[in-house]
């Protein structure tokens, strides 16, 4: 049997579908693994051309592969769905993958590093806070609301609500014990949130890019920080440009 050139991979948790063709188009590979014999199977292989569906754990594989010495490009799943030609199935994905990998105009998303994929970790983790925090807070003017203390609208103003819910004397005991467990509850989010933010700040000063983009304005460190995490690593011909572009 000839050797492939080029295979389209489709990954899950567990089972791991194949399909690969030789330097004449044909298929030559199509088969399903499991973990750790799709990962013999890829460092006996020589260097092939891998295409892979951009997905959380879709990095991991790649720069596993990479470090077998094959290519690996990663297709966002919207430009691979156009190449599906039957059902849509482990095998017709790894088929559809094998094609789209050779498309010119295809598109494709830059292998993160695991120091990159860390730092996008910061960012979701940072996302999930303020959403808890918001719930909390929202959480808390309603329960405030029913007992008719009121305060004005703003994140700025939810502490000297908690402040004043918290001195009011006329309220029931329980609710009272109700609205300290949420008041720590909303304090220690704030102090993990801080943690993180602080993460984002210290990102931001050893950043190049993100200090670029945080000189255009009406972005600030955080924004620009995040922004950076999500931009792909470019060449320094690029980013300079990047930076050309943002000082207009």
């Amino acid at each position: 049997m000839n050797l492939p050139i080029r295979i389209g991979m489709d990954t899950s948790k567990s089972v791991f579908q194949l399909h690969g063709v030789d330097e004449n188009e044909a298929v030559v590979v199509r088969r399903q693994f499991r973990r750790a014999e799709m990962i013999r199977y890829f460092e006996r292989l020589p260097p092939v051309l891998v295409a892979i569906e951009s997905c959380g754990s879709s990095h991991h594989w790649a720069r596993l592969l990479q470090s077998f010495g094959h290519e690996v490009k990663l297709i966002p799943p919207q430009y691979v769905k156009a190449y599906v030609k039957r059902g849509k199935n482990d095998a017709a994905d790894a088929e559809a993958l094998c094609e789209a990998v050779t498309r010119p105009s295809m598109r494709f998303v830059p292998v993160k590093s695991k120091e990159r994929q860390a730092a996008c970790m910061l960012m979701t983790v940072r996302e999930r806070l303020v959403s808890v925090k918001s719930q909390l807070s929202n959480a808390f003017r309603s329960y405030a609301a029913e007992f008719g203390i009121v305060g004005p609208a703003g994140r700025q103003n939810v502490t000297a609500l908690i402040k004043r819910v918290l001195e009011d004397d006329n309220l029931p005991e329980m609710a009272r014990d109700l609205f300290r467990l949420q008041a720590e509850e909303y304090a220690a989010v704030e102090a993990r949130l801080a943690k993180i933010e602080a993460k984002l700040m210290k990102w931001h000063r050893e950043d190049d890019v993100s200090r670029r983009i945080a000189t255009i304005p009406g972005v600030g460190p955080i924004g620009s920080s995040m922004q950076s995490m999500k931009a792909p690593r470019r060449r320094r011909s690029d980013q300079a440009a990047t930076s050309r572009l943002g000082s207009d």
